[in-house]
């Protein structure tokens, strides 16, 4: 082919990919596909299902484009989904190695920061009403907080695809530091298996204390649900929270990546979480304290990795410069 007709041929396949609406007609597709399955069976938990409901979205994004090219995110997303996968096998390694539970520490803690009662009985007495039950009739904030809880499940990911679908080289950037919280978190759980509020309550160490998470999805119909890794979960991986610490690592990268000074506005994403893990006995603020250390720590060590690799880099160019 001569460089004339690569050009136009290009020229082709640029005008193709941009016809009017066809973009816009697959997306549609793909939400209201997305929509029906999260009513009918609930919003995914796990990172296979949320991975694969992504890849359906890139495709629909470019619906044009070549088949193989639809395969570019089964080979850059084939590493993540596997870690990802062991990741959350692998929290229940505590069962298996037998290490004390931890069920007294956070509570001392939790009572000093909240003079004496924990934050969790403070929040459930205030807003939850009398009596306190998962049961009871969910108030309007119950909606809010439990999409905000859930939205955990999501919002990581997300953001990887978007920045795989625009810069590759930033996903890396997020992605590298994704993964290392997670098994930042994974290590922590495992050498420091510790009990949630509420399973503390139910086995005596705490007054009483409901799980509420899911009560405010009640009435509406909605419901979280693990499709492919079912079953995976580990009751005492408490410390540190991975809810709250991927919340503040979204606004933290935020900070780092964007100019907009609205990007300060996302810092309101872990305090909403922050509130409704507390709220709902799912953790202490001790677990959210180190779960925010943890991404500070993994931005730091991440950032520090990466300036010596581009210092490399830099001095490997400069040598080839001397020898030409």
């Amino acid at each position: 082919m001569t460089a004339q007709a690569e050009v136009a041929h290009s020229d082709v396949e640029a005008a193709r990919t941009r016809r009017p609406g066809v973009r816009l007609a697959a997306m549609l597709v793909w939400v209201a596909a997305v929509a029906v399955w999260w009513w009918r069976f609930g919003i995914p938990n796990d990172s296979i299902t949320v991975m694969i409901t992504l890849w359906l979205g890139t495709v629909a994004w470019n619906i044009e484009a070549h088949p193989r090219e639809h395969l570019n995110f089964l080979k850059d997303w084939w590493l993540p989904a596997a870690l990802l996968t062991f990741y959350f096998f692998s929290r229940g390694l505590t069962d298996e190695l037998k290490i004390p539970v931890h069920w007294t520490m956070p509570i001392d803690v939790d009572r000093w920061l909240g003079f004496g009662t924990t934050p969790t009985e403070h929040l459930q007495a205030a807003w939850c009403g009398d009596p306190c039950t998962k049961e009871s009739d969910p108030r309007w904030y119950d909606v809010g907080f439990t999409f905000v809880y859930a939205s955990h499940f999501l919002t990581g990911l997300t953001l990887a695809v978007v920045l795989w679908v625009r810069n590759h080289a930033e996903w890396q950037v997020w992605m590298r530091r994704f993964v290392g919280l997670n098994f930042g978190g994974l290590l922590i759980y495992i050498s420091y298996p510790m009990a949630p509020p509420w399973l503390a309550s139910d086995e005596g160490y705490l007054g009483p204390v409901e799980r509420l998470t899911s009560r405010g999805w009640r009435d509406i119909g909605l419901q979280r649900v693990d499709v492919i890794l079912n079953g995976v979960g580990n009751p005492v991986a408490a410390m540190p929270s991975l809810h709250f610490g991927t919340a503040f690592l979204i606004a933290l990268y935020a900070a780092w990546r964007l100019r907009s000074p609205l990007r300060w506005a996302l810092f309101a994403y872990p305090v909403a979480m922050g509130l409704a893990l507390v709220y709902y006995g799912e953790h202490y603020v001790v677990d959210l304290i180190a779960g925010g250390a943890l991404a500070g720590l993994v931005m730091v060590l991440c950032r520090r990795w990466e300036r010596r690799r581009e210092d490399r880099a830099e001095v490997q160019a400069t040598a080839d410069d001397v020898r030409v």
